[in-house]
């Protein structure tokens, strides 16, 4: 049994929560199978909700609802960006054209150096607007999910009308200043994200981290995140003082994560090296697999346009490469934990992989009471 504080709060067995995040076959996000196999293996599923359409994320809470009767979340980013004229992805494509040319022509003649067709928008492509992205939390507090994570942005009007409804509110921060504003602005427990992580991440590594945003913000409780697959990883967050940690990379390769093969082949060969934190992605911060269009983008001398403009310049070239089939070209979001990974974690079943946290912390806090510390 490993049990902390914030297993009281959120009502869960364990404190090991499932970030949200990754795509499944459809190419949108953490699939219900696998944030219904995490909470119900006792820990805290979450369904990743930021990159997809308001109304699929309603269809996904529904779908973990038929799955699970336990405690789960989902997980939006609140960035800032700017409010594009017209919200279709050929609109703004035009629009990147006007503003960012040559951003425009780089992007034009990067898809056929590649070997790749330009394609048309798909069902999976659309624009993340302000309004688009209250339309996202709306749907959330509609369906009064238990528990709001936000991964970016500001959470000073979410709280109140998440708390108004019963929901719980994490947010993630990088930095000591974004978990003291999180906390002052209601936040009931602050995850704090390490340099190592995945997807959109800040500057400062896990050590330094997480021991200064939980003497800042005690006695609220805080959530360690990047760089843990394992019982080590779980026992280090909680001598730094963290009651529980936020998991993302080591998820992607279970059972029910669902991601393409390529990718997983990505996480499960990939150094701790070949994931990267480069702004080419959506405009933010964010580390991914080092794939040829990154590596493309890297070497461009180019900066990252602004959210929702580089994103949808990466979301033509995502349309073009899985036209052709090659989905190699393109990039999973990953942590630098990866380099722990190996073929030996593939399609292993969620809830081994929260109980073989779970035990293996347990024993290695236990073992190390009785190997350093003294009668």
């Amino acid at each position: 049994m490993l049990h902390t504080p914030l297993c009281d709060l959120l009502n869960i067995q364990y404190p090991i929560i499932q970030a949200g995040m990754g795509w499944d076959k459809e190419g949108l996000t953490t699939p219900p199978a696998l944030v219904a196999a995490v909470s119900n293996a006792g820990g805290l599923g979450c369904i990743g909700g930021s990159s997809i359409r308001p109304e699929v994320i309603r269809e996904r809470i529904r779908a973990v609802r038929q799955l699970t009767d336990k405690p789960f979340g989902v997980d939006i980013t609140l960035p800032k960006m700017e409010d594009v004229k017209i919200p279709d992805p050929d609109e703004v494509h035009k629009e990147i054209q006007e503003k960012f040319p040559r951003h425009a022509r780089f992007n034009d003649e990067l898809i056929p150096k590649l070997g790749l067709t330009p394609q048309p928008p798909d069902r999976k492509s659309w624009v993340k607007t302000p309004a688009a992205t209250r339309e996202q939390l709306r749907v959330i507090l509609e369906e009064k999910v238990p528990i709001l994570i936000i991964g970016l942005g500001d959470t000073a009007e979410v709280v109140p009308l998440a708390h108004e409804r019963g929901i719980k509110v994490m947010a993630l921060a990088g930095a000591v200043k974004h978990a003291l504003s999180h906390a002052r602005k209601g936040a009931d427990v602050i995850i704090a994200q390490g340099y190592e992580a995945g997807g959109h991440t800040g500057t400062i590594g896990n050590f330094p981290l997480i021991p200064q945003i939980v003497d800042a913000v005690k006695p609220k409780p805080v959530v360690a995140a990047g760089g843990i697959s394992d019982g080590r990883g779980v026992a280090a967050a909680l001598a730094l003082g963290a009651v529980g940690v936020w998991c993302g990379t080591t998820f992607l390769v279970t059972k029910e994560g669902g991601i393409h093969p390529v990718y997983k082949k990505q996480i499960l060969n990939g150094s701790s090296e070949d994931f990267v934190r480069t702004a080419y992605t959506s405009g933010h911060y964010a580390r991914h697999y080092r794939s040829e269009v990154i590596k493309a983008w890297m070497s461009s001398g180019l900066e990252a346009m602004p959210t929702p403009y580089q994103g949808n310049a990466m979301d033509e070239v995502r349309r073009a490469a899985e036209a052709a089939d090659r989905v190699d070209l393109l990039h999973v979001p990953g942590g630098q934990v990866a380099g722990l990974l190996s073929e030996e974690r593939n399609n292993v079943p969620a809830k081994e992989i929260v109980e073989r946290m779970v035990t293996e912390a347990a024993k290695i806090l236990n073992d190390m009471r009785s190997r350093y510390v003294g009668a």
